[in-house]
């Protein structure tokens, strides 16, 4: 997929904005943030991406940038892992791949509280951005040994047909959601859900279709062979595909999730009273009265 430029346009615009209203307005007012949680994909590799056996641990740090009370720029970068198996799906458990990847991501997110958090104590809020991120997806070969797939070329990156090898730096489009909760005037925690559609369909090395294994043994060597299908590790195993064999799915890009909990503690300890109305005890809600 490529990146719709009109949107990088209007998000670096708005971002340009809510910087200089940063200065201008709430005159640096600003909290740090601490991110831990699990990391989870979505790609060629298993469908069900928020599977347990799946998940990686993910961590961040970040700075949050206040606006007005709801409306917020968010800076922050994320490392963690994530990773994908055809063990998990029957379709595919006969293919036998798998893969590991590091993901070091920086992101500039736009985030709108729906609430006032210095009027209510809880509120959920929405968040959307622009990121770049590293990744290099591994794996282990039959020996535990540990391989970097994208060295293997497995689909003939750099050398079959069209195919150029893929980039281990790309754009993602961060966007979710959560709940927050003040805890005090300075101090909030949140649980948050943050889908990363990103721009390449490599996050797990694999794209397109299968290339003839004669062909990737001369170019790449046998250990990209094994790897590029590895049914052959399994019982009654399946004989190795035919050149132009569907291996992936190079319509939909890759997903990455990051999901878990983040704190925040504001720069300024004491926020400006004369329009802070946290009530520890006796807060209104934005719940309706049934009575």
């Amino acid at each position: 997929m490529h990146l719709n430029i009109s949107l990088v346009k209007f998000l670096f615009l708005l971002f340009l904005i809510s910087f200089i209203n940063t200065q201008t307005f709430s005159q640096s007012h600003f909290f740090m943030s601490v991110f831990a949680g699990a990391g989870n994909y979505r790609g060629d590799l298993g469908k069900a991406s928020l599977k347990i056996t799946n998940t990686q641990a993910v961590g961040g740090l970040g700075m949050v940038f206040q606006l007005n009370h709801r409306m917020l720029v968010r800076t922050e970068m994320n490392f963690g892992k994530v990773s994908g198996s055809d063990k998990y799906d029957l379709k595919t458990r006969n293919r036998n791949l798998s893969f590991t990847s590091k993901i070091t991501e920086i992101a500039l997110l736009y985030e709108y509280i729906l609430f006032d958090l210095y009027e209510y104590k809880i509120s959920p809020y929405v968040f959307v951005g622009i990121s770049t991120f590293k990744f290099s997806p591994y794996t282990k070969d039959r020996y535990g040994n540990t391989v970097f797939l994208a060295e293997q070329s497995t689909e003939g990156q750099g050398f079959y047909k069209d195919r150029k090898n893929y980039k281990l730096n790309e754009i993602a489009i961060p966007l979710g959601g959560g709940v927050q909760w003040a805890l005090s005037p300075n101090k909030r925690i949140a649980v948050e859900i943050g889908l990363r559609k990103t721009t390449t369909d490599y996050l797990d090395d694999v794209s397109t279709t299968y290339i003839n294994p004669a062909i990737l043994a001369q170019k790449r060597g046998f250990t990209a062979v094994n790897l590029a299908y590895r049914g052959g590790e399994l019982l009654n195993a399946e004989p190795y595909p035919a050149d132009g064999a569907k291996r992936g799915n190079p319509n939909n890009n890759d997903w990455y999730i990051f999901t878990g909990l983040s704190f925040r503690i504001s720069i300024k300890p004491k926020p400006r009273l004369y329009t802070y109305k946290f009530k520890p005890y006796k807060t209104r809600t934005s719940c309706p009265k049934v009575f």
